[in-house]
């Protein structure tokens, strides 16, 4: 994956412009200006946005026909300076007659193995619960029409993979 750059100029008050490396720019702000998001939430979109790739990556390799996706990713941050995440749920939501363990599997390998977000936050102070809903069809016949589990939790601080960097 080799070395990822941003740069930020500030555009005024606490708003800044952050160019990322692939070319596209991100506005961050604070509540007073709130033209943009704020960095934290950016957290949870990189979260979000990584672990969803590698949801569906997988289950269109497991040849999973789901009509809809979407996650939802909540954080509770500590109140005290740096108010780093403590608690971090991320609810994948997949809607089509799927496979539950497809589902679980695909969740569970993103969360403990692809998602390079979910590793790099696992490794400091929050708790991540990683969980699925299905929303099957009426006449759906890979299991009951709604069904939602937790799959795994990751963090805090879990090293993924133990072995030192070189």
């Amino acid at each position: 994956m080799g070395e990822k750059r941003v740069s930020l100029r500030h555009d005024g008050g606490l708003r800044f412009v952050a160019a990322t490396g692939s070319g596209h720019d991100v506005v961050v702000d604070n509540s007073t200006g709130n033209t943009g998001p704020r960095p934290t939430e950016l957290v949870l979109v990189a979260l979000a946005g990584c672990t969803a790739m590698d949801v569906v990556e997988i289950l269109a390799k497991k040849r999973q026909l789901f009509t809809r996706y979407a996650n939802e990713v909540s954080g509770v941050q500590r109140e005290t300076a740096p108010n780093v995440f403590t608690e971090i749920t991320v609810v994948h939501v997949v809607e089509g007659d799927v496979e539950t363990e497809a589902v679980r599997r695909s969740v569970e390998l993103s969360a403990t193995k692809y998602c390079t977000v979910s590793a790099q936050i696992a490794t400091g102070a929050a708790r991540i619960s990683h969980r699925y809903q299905i929303r099957r069809p009426a006449a759906a016949v890979n299991g009951p029409v709604e069904e939602t589990a937790e799959v795994v939790v990751t963090g805090p601080l879990k090293v993924l993979d133990p072995r030192p960097v070189a």
